[in-house]
């Protein structure tokens, strides 16, 4: 009689923890259309891709894809709050390709940025940022302001930085379409098996919290 108490106290105990363990991590790529998979079918987007190779080491995610082609840092802050619903676990930023490359004054790519960190971060919703490099047409001086942003924000919001979304797919010709600028479905897959290993940790950090 005992031991069956004992034990419908421990279940009744332990049911919410493995519940909340079984609980699919609810993530959103607030990005542009590097995320948005511009010039790709649906199933090529980065976020879709992602999720299937998460899924395919047993790491339970609904990923949503808040990519919007076009949108700048400061596009991204004017859609935050119906782009990330209550609810969400984690947001990986993409953002910043059109500031560089239309030359907007890094400032305003840094005060965009630092915002949207700070009302996610309010929110208690963890952020991992992902990095992009200027283009080096506006020259060594532009390219410092704007490249620094990403490491600076990372530092001093503690949050995980995957240093340069492109990494291993930026100009070369194979791996991105006519435009030059977007990453075919190959390219695509490159950048999620590049940034696997950040987004696992992102993860985990997410899933201790929860604890």
């Amino acid at each position: 009689m005992h031991i069956a108490v004992l034990m419908i106290a421990l279940m009744t105990v332990a049911d919410p923890a493995w519940a909340e363990a079984a609980k699919p991590v609810k993530l959103v790529v607030l990005g542009d259309s590097l995320s948005a998979g511009l010039g790709l079918p649906a199933q090529d987007a980065f976020p879709t891709k992602l999720q299937k190779a998460l899924q395919a080491k047993g790491i339970a995610v609904e990923m949503t894809n808040a990519g919007v082609s076009g949108d700048t840092s400061s596009g991204g802050r004017d859609r935050l709050d119906w782009s990330v619903p209550d609810g969400t676990d984690g947001v990986i930023i993409e953002l910043g390709a059109n500031d560089a490359l239309r030359g907007i004054d890094p400032d305003l790519t840094r005060t965009a940025l630092t915002d949207i960190v700070q009302r996610l971060k309010a929110r208690k919703i963890a952020v991992m940022l992902c990095g992009m490099l200027a283009p080096p047409n506006y020259g060594a001086e532009y390219a410092a302001r704007f490249n620094s942003i990403y490491p600076d924000l990372a530092k001093k919001f503690d949050v995980p930085l995957y240093p340069f979304f492109l990494d291993g797919v930026a100009a070369d010709a194979k791996l991105n379409q006519a435009d030059g600028i977007h990453p075919t479905a190959a390219g695509v897959d490159i950048i999620v098996n590049n940034i696997m290993p950040t987004v696992e940790a992102f993860l985990r950090n997410i899933s201790e919290q929860r604890r």
